[in-house]
């Protein structure tokens, strides 16, 4: 049960990722920095503050008591993610839901799930959840075997984004994706990729924060939420610096007060897209708490973005024109994301 649990809220966690950005196709008027940022105070301040606030008793105190190096290495790595969030929200203005998501996670997923169990082995004293431990049992064989088929299907529906590019007209790519452009957006997409995968580094070095929370009688179930403020806090102070930035050299401020455009609405619509980017490492922390191996874990959690933002890509028409071989390997790209799944969780019973 613990299994069928952590594999039911990654899912819910991986359809809030994969749907978060629906709602800022509906900002009206406002430059992408304008409306990244408000966004990003509910994801990164205000709801995870809320979070931690309803789920953690006494947060706050856990963290100031928490030592100094500890807090920094989980806002350091926040600020790292941080730098990958920005390059994330451009590879989707540049390659669209599915083709953007499937690029960047692809390589978040690889990075995300096996960098920190080779660290245990190579920095720590630690024999549960390494790379090695895994190597060494049939469950950690059949969980890596899973990560393994997950970024197979990450590069099919790569491969059918390139087929896409070649097959459509500029005017085709841009009814659906008004800033189309595969070679921004793969340069953005690697950076992303990369440093997007400093997020699971953040929740390894937080981990202490964690165990205080149980320790303090929290449900294990919300643990980590404690260990998101502090990480969420390096984001935001990231994605805040360039945002401003962007606001300055290009006359945006006024975006946040122009009443030429459906102020209020733009406000609710970023709101909403942040709170629902936010509820994606909500359910994540709660399946990790139940599934325990951060391989698995992440894996999964990358997997079902995709498989969501993949769907959402359809919908929204972004392979409308395409040949039927193309919209094929998308398909079967999709497909063998659902199998990797499939065996994470498999492997992931063994484990536990």
């Amino acid at each position: 049960m613990h299994v069928i649990a952590g594999i039911v809220y990654h899912f819910i966690g991986g359809f809030a990722s994969g749907s978060f950005y629906i709602p800022y196709k509906k900002v009206k008027g406002w430059a992408w920095e304008s409306y990244w940022i408000v966004g990003g105070l509910f994801s990164w301040l205000f709801i995870p503050l809320l979070a931690a606030w309803l789920t953690v008793p006494g947060f706050m105190d856990i963290i100031k008591r928490t030592d100094a190096s500890t807090i920094f290495w989980t806002f350091f790595m926040g600020l790292l993610w941080g730098i990958g969030g920005l390059t994330f929200g451009l590879g989707m203005r540049y390659l669209g839901l599915s083709l953007g998501m499937s690029v960047i996670l692809g390589l978040t997923s690889a990075f995300g799930s096996l960098v920190p169990p080779i660290y245990r082995d190579l920095f720590t004293h630690q024999t549960q959840y390494t790379f090695s431990a895994m190597i060494g049992s049939t469950g950690g064989q059949v969980v890596l075997t899973g990560v393994v088929v997950c970024l197979l299907g990450i590069f099919i529906c790569g491969r059918a984004g390139v087929m896409k590019e070649k097959e459509l007209t500029e005017e085709q790519k841009k009814k659906s994706i008004q800033e189309f452009n595969l070679s921004k957006g793969l340069i953005v997409a690697v950076i992303s990729g990369v440093l997007s995968a400093c997020f699971n580094f953040g929740i390894e070095a937080g981990k202490p924060m964690a165990e205080a929370a149980v320790a303090n009688g929290s449900n294990p179930l919300f643990q980590n939420n404690v260990i998101f403020v502090v990480l969420l806090w390096g984001g935001l102070t990231t994605n805040f610096i360039w945002c401003v930035l962007l606001n300055a050299r290009n006359g945006t401020f006024r975006d946040y007060a122009n009443q030429s455009v459906p102020l209020l609405g733009n406000y609710i619509f970023a709101a909403v897209a942040g709170t629902t980017w936010f509820l994606q490492f909500f359910f994540y922390g709660m399946g990790e708490s139940k599934l325990g191996n951060g391989a698995s874990s992440w894996i999964l959690h990358m997997a079902f973005i995709i498989l969501v933002s993949s769907m959402w890509g359809i919908l929204l028409k972004e392979w409308k024109g395409v040949s039927r071989k193309t919209f094929s390997a998308i398909m079967q790209g999709i497909i063998t994301i659902i199998l990797s799944v499939i065996i994470v969780g498999y492997g992931n019973s063994l484990v536990m």
